[in-house]
């Protein structure tokens, strides 16, 4: 039986898109506030458009805040520091509009329903701070186990922003995105694996005046694309081919950022998880302190994904937990292989192992991810997943090996 085939796309934007500038501030004011308050609570949205910055939301914590100099701060770190770009982090307006949490949700999750009903085990006096269904997700697809498509588009957005901060491609400007389709194969048994780069799409906000087909196509080319995509998937040859890069396609892009698009927080949340190969449960990440699920649950169903993919449990995974506001044990936990799992392992089998492994308690998870800390404005581009950085602990897979021998598997755990 001959191997089907199909096409996937993920996108990825750079940390001067207008959405990712909110998401940025967003975590830069949630990163203020527990450098000097693990346990504030902030819900933290951001609006950003021409000249005008917007910080809204709710924040309860004992520290104080200098908010508008931490939104120029962090507009200017990222390359928006002269009008003619599109933005002045100097000169922009900034409104910030803040109040406490609401005690409705603050009671919740400081004194949870089974806390209330006389349960007296700390790690279940904390209820979720919202309702909702979380995903995690991991594929052997590469190192980082991650699907190919997004991790490229990261690679290649994140490779911008290098070589116009480096001054490599000075006519750069901090806008821009990047969209990556990969070519897969599904084996008789139904197992997917990519196999060849099928196209490549970069747009990149640029100084005026200059040719996207003639100048920056060939300079992203040689300074963005070659340094990073991977041989196994391409052939170079095709670099040269007309239709395999598009870049900006219009013709030009001059006019980006704030001037260009209004940004928002939580308006990339395909972007900052799995590029649509896995399911998103709605809930945005960035702003919010990790007492919401909405983000540690995230976090932790990453994990444990991870190191069932890690383990060689399973070639791909996925996890969906769902909670209750105020209530801290998971409404429901679902483990899902695609088929892919090891010989002699069952689906029920699986998911008996990632029970008795893993706590998906809001308490618990604060406590085994060492989530009460500042690390989160640095999550804000380039994806929250595949990254290699020890604060980012949901990436660890510690508990790979232990996994493997519950499961019965002879050979070690490996990445």
């Amino acid at each position: 039986m001959a191997a089907r085939e199909f096409y996937f796309t993920s996108e990825s934007v750079t940390e001067g898109h207008p959405d990712k500038i909110a998401d940025q501030v967003s975590d830069a004011v949630l990163d203020a506030v527990l450098t000097d308050d693990v346990n504030g609570r902030v819900a933290c949205e951001t609006l950003i458009t021409t000249g005008l910055v917007v910080v809204a939301g709710e924040i309860t914590t004992e520290t104080y805040v200098d908010i508008p100099r931490l939104v120029r701060r962090t507009i200017s770190e990222i390359g928006y520091t002269r009008a003619k770009y599109g933005f002045d982090a100097e000169t922009c307006g900034v409104i910030v509009a803040i109040d406490e949490q609401s005690a409705d949700i603050e009671q919740g999750v400081d004194d949870s329903y089974e806390a209330q009903h006389g349960d007296d085990d700390p790690l279940n006096r904390v209820g979720a701070g919202d309702q909702g269904m979380m995903f995690g997700y991991a594929s052997r697809e590469t190192d980082e186990l991650m699907p190919l498509p997004i991790q490229l588009a990261h690679l290649i957005c994140k490779r911008l922003s290098e070589v116009r901060k480096a001054d490599v491609l000075p006519y750069l400007r901090p806008d821009g995105k990047a969209q990556v389709t990969i070519r897969y194969e599904v084996d008789e048994h139904g197992r997917q694996r990519p196999v060849e780069i099928e196209r490549i799409l970069v747009s990149t906000q640029h100084r005026d005046g200059l040719d996207s087909e003639t100048l920056i196509k060939p300079d992203l080319i040689e300074h963005v694309l070659r340094p990073i995509l991977p041989h196994a998937f391409y052939d170079e040859k095709r670099l040269e081919e007309k239709d395999f890069v598009y870049v900006n396609p219009t013709g030009k892009f001059v006019i980006g950022g704030p001037m260009g698009d209004t940004g928002l927080t939580g308006r990339k949340i395909i972007v900052d998880t799995y590029g649509g190969a896995a399911p998103h449960g709605g809930g945005a990440f960035s702003g919010k302190d990790p007492t919401k699920v909405d983000r540690s649950a995230a976090y932790a169903a990453r994990y444990v994904a991870k190191n069932v993919v890690a383990a060689g449990i399973a070639e791909r995974c996925q996890i969906q937990v769902a909670y209750a506001i105020g209530v801290a044990h998971p409404l429901s936990v679902l483990v899902d292989t695609f088929g892919t799992e090891a010989e002699g392992l069952t689906q029920a089998r699986i998911e008996q192992l990632v029970r008795d492994h893993f706590d998906l308690r809001p308490a618990a998870i604060l406590r085994d991810l060492d989530l009460r800390r500042p690390i989160y404005e640095k999550t804000a581009a380039y994806g929250h997943f595949g990254r290699e950085d020890r604060d980012f602990t949901w990436e660890r897979t510690d508990k790979a090996d232990a996994l493997r021998t519950a499961a019965g598997l002879a050979e070690p755990a490996t990445v």
